[in-house]
């Protein structure tokens, strides 16, 4: 990887080259092939989504931190993630730990709706902040354990866990409609972690491993 060459890229105030790049090089070139989700991933600003002493790492191929003990996850991961939920344009989608946003920006670019639930509040509201100032109207934040879905907007057609549980909560597969995907990491903090696809059916829940991953672990009541 050339970092070097990525920040120096960001540094002639060129990021729309250096996000171009991280597609290329990053996604495509691996196992990313929906043209949708590259070109959702061309499009998000994700150094506009950490810290701005940051900006220049924005387009690099690993997680960063954005405070309270939290990270903004890879691109490949994002990309692999919003890829593995398979959408569609009308689709409605919740997504549990909402962090800086930069994965509700990558959703919402490709469904039609998008809640996003954090637990911490002050990422919560500059995530909302953010959101809004970039012009994702159709994301919705909220304050509160992920974990527990958001019944009060379910069913919803996908939804994605962006921190490791022990195991796939139960609220959150009984929020899916018939034949909605749940994406999730799922193992113990120091243990293996994997990224699971479940699919529900008419009879129950399709589980798929997908690859290792390593994971901020979830909290509340069906965390960690």
């Amino acid at each position: 990887r050339d970092h070097g060459g990525m920040a120096r890229l960001f540094s002639r105030n060129d990021p729309d080259r250096a996000r171009q790049q991280m597609v290329d090089g990053q996604l495509a070139a691996r196992d990313i092939d929906d043209p949708r989700v590259l070109a959702a991933m061309a499009t998000v600003p994700r150094h506009l989504f950490v810290p701005p002493e940051l900006a220049a790492s924005a387009y690099e191929d690993r997680p960063l931190p954005i405070g309270r003990d939290q990270t903004i996850s890879q691109p490949y991961i994002v990309a692999y993630t919003v890829q593995a939920m398979r959408l569609g344009a009308s689709d409605r989608v919740l997504e549990v730990g909402t962090g800086s946003g930069y994965a509700a920006a990558v959703l919402a670019e490709l469904c039609a709706e998008v809640f996003t639930i954090e637990c911490i509040a002050p990422l919560a509201e500059s995530a909302g902040e953010r959101l809004a100032r970039l012009g994702y109207g159709n994301v919705t934040v909220i304050e509160g354990d992920g974990g527990l879905g958001r019944p009060s907007d379910a069913p919803f057609d996908a939804i994605a866990v962006a921190a490791a549980g022990p195991s796939i909560p139960d609220a959150l597969v009984d929020q899916l409609r018939i034949g909605g995907r749940l994406v999730m990491p799922v193992g113990r903090r120091r243990g293996g972690q994997h990224l699971v696809r479940a699919v529900r059916t008419a009879d129950g829940t399709e589980v798929e491993t997908l690859l290792p991953v390593t994971f901020v672990p979830l909290t509340g009541a069906a965390g960690q």
